[in-house]
């Protein structure tokens, strides 16, 4: 009879899979006289600052669950991908790790093929810190045209309390900044990132003190789904149902999708954006 999965240490499983995929000479170590391929425990061990005998714990089974610490320093250690640290977590801890900060950088083709398949609806996608790496047509047409504007200036919040356009188009800007204010500081504390958004929390709240005082009232927020109202220079009022998705192997990107309420919004968006395009060829 065979032995129940869920009966197995999982996680021992996984841990001694890994290290024997690593190769002991070009991590240093000597790699004469060994009986299996791989690293040894202690070897494990001693990348990841952990004693021998926890280390060797965990992979019997044995002392309980580990801390998050720990498991982030195996799997640097066992020089984990994002998604095989995110297995080991949901094996050792049974969730998924915090999101990771990273500086933002460029998003693939293939998830720019995607925005652009989303006209016309507006879709972007922006870092944990709030700023805008990749854009549809819709977007540009939309909300804002972040082709031009430097890298700097594609961030959400810089956008919400330092463009009077932006600021215009919403009816109930009072709102909306402070909703915005709640999720970023939500987003941010949840990445790890606070010491990296100081200088521009400083910044913002030096320029402008409706900022200073929605960012001292310590409010968080989901951004989640809802409505946003817009109104638009050339289209005049517009409503969009968004929703916001996790990129499937970048945690640190958000996906936000505004998609228009209203049919009759939609041909509007669409046929402005047919202008634009006929206009510029």
């Amino acid at each position: 009879m065979g032995t129940d999965m869920n009966e197995q240490n999982q996680l021992g499983l996984y841990l001694r899979d890994r290290r024997t995929k690593l190769d002991p000479a070009a991590l240093g170590f000597t790699a004469t006289r060994r009986r299996t391929a791989g690293l040894r425990r202690e070897e494990v061990a001693q990348r990841a600052n952990i004693s021998t005998t926890w280390y060797t714990w965990l992979e019997q089974g044995r002392g309980g669950a580990a801390s998050a610490d720990v498991l982030d320093r195996i799997a640097r250690a066992l020089m984990l991908t994002d998604v095989e640290r995110e297995h080991l977590f949901l094996l050792g801890l049974g969730r998924p790790p915090e999101v990771r900060y990273s500086p933002p950088e460029s998003v693939s083709p293939r998830l720019k093929r995607i925005l652009d398949a989303l006209d016309p609806c507006p879709a972007l996608v922006r870092t944990v810190t709030w700023d805008v790496v990749a854009w549809n047509t819709a977007a540009r047409v939309m909300l804002t045209d972040y082709s031009q504007l430097e890298p700097r200036q594609r961030n959400v919040l810089r956008l919400m309390f330092g463009n009077s356009r932006v600021r215009t188009a919403q009816p109930d800007w009072e709102s909306v900044a402070r909703f915005v204010v709640g999720v970023f500081r939500a987003d941010v504390a949840r990445a790890g990132a606070m010491a990296e958004v100081a200088p521009l929390v400083e910044e913002l709240s030096l320029l402008n003190p409706a900022f200073a005082a929605m960012w001292n009232d310590n409010e968080v927020r989901s951004f989640g789904e809802g409505i946003k109202r817009i109104h638009h220079p050339e289209l005049g009022p517009v409503s969009l149902e968004y929703s916001a998705f996790t990129v499937d192997g970048r945690p640190d990107l958000n996906l936000s999708v505004y998609n228009p309420a209203d049919p009759a919004d939609a041909a509007r968006i669409q046929a402005l954006i047919d202008a634009k395009r006929a206009a510029t060829t």
